[in-house]
């Protein structure tokens, strides 16, 4: 049985960044995709809750209880005993889905909004760097800082869709969704040196990843009002945008390598999300 490239299909930007990764660091970074896709689409399916949450407690056992007959799991597996993977990250990722499979979804302070965002996607972004073979401690919370980052992206870009679903992870107004990107800006800025604990040969991509994800939010920015934002469907990096990106990425690349500069005295703002989840458990 073959396993869907969801990376290609749903992540057009990370698929973009991938591209500069060596193919086997690819196909591990894919596979992790491919899993925590798997998840998600149950939360979003067309399915009844009742149905979801029975699909999701099917999904979940099945992991935990290593159903091999799922490629999908069989390969999860494969990458958490490789690069020594907390499986209660994966519980994290699975609590946050969850919590996403109800008739109505609503966050209602900074604190839920980062302890979702860690759940769905800072725990990605941990895992991603494990897999980038980074080991150090700072760095691996930077790399949470990245993941949360992209979320609040994603948040903030997906405001109607997410109504349209009865889920309000923010309000719908202009301020607050430009509250929300300026929030992704911290994280995005504490990513940023811990890069360089990425091994030369995947720091591009990820540079890449960075830069791409974060022009969503500047696109967001200038529409500069909430009409001008509904009128805009969904917001994207066009192909020539990823380009430019890129090619911005480059001077990124050279800016790493002549600081001296480290993640050691970064402050991360963790605090809310320690208050429900111990993070150096995961790290």
């Amino acid at each position: 049985m073959l396993t869907k490239n969801y990376l290609a299909t749903y992540a057009k930007s990370f698929n973009w960044a991938g591209f500069f990764l060596p193919k086997q660091t690819y196909k591990k970074c894919s596979a992790l995709y491919d899993f925590c896709r798997e998840a998600d689409n149950i939360a979003d399916d067309e399915n009844k809750i009742e149905r979801k949450k029975d699909n999701f407690i099917k999904f979940r056992n099945n992991f935990l209880n290593k159903n091999y007959d799922d490629p999908v799991i069989k390969n999860m597996w494969h990458l958490i005993n490789e690069f020594n993977i907390s499986t209660k990250i994966v519980d994290d990722l699975f609590e946050g889905i969850n919590s996403d499979i109800e008739e109505n979804v609503q966050l209602n302070s900074k604190k839920e909004l980062l302890v979702y965002s860690y759940r769905v996607a800072g725990t990605v972004g941990l895992m991603m760097a494990k897999i980038l073979t980074v080991h150090k401690k700072q760095s691996l919370k930077s790399a949470i800082d990245l993941g949360i980052a992209m979320q609040l992206t994603n948040i903030s870009r997906d405001v109607m869709e997410d109504k349209r679903n009865n889920r309000f992870y923010i309000k719908e107004s202009f301020e607050d969704i430009e509250a929300t990107i300026k929030l992704s800006e911290k994280f995005y800025e504490n990513s940023f040196y811990s890069i360089k604990e990425i091994p030369l040969s995947f720091r591009f991509s990820i540079l890449v990843a960075r830069r791409v994800y974060r022009k969503i939010g500047y696109k967001i920015l200038n529409k500069k009002n909430l009409e001008n934002y509904k009128n805009s469907g969904k917001i994207y990096v066009s192909n020539i945008e990823k380009i430019i990106e890129t090619l911005l990425s480059i001077f990124d690349l050279i800016k790493l390598s002549l600081i001296s500069k480290n993640d050691d005295n970064i402050e991360h703002d963790h605090d809310l999300i320690y208050e429900e989840i111990n993070l150096n458990e995961r790290i």
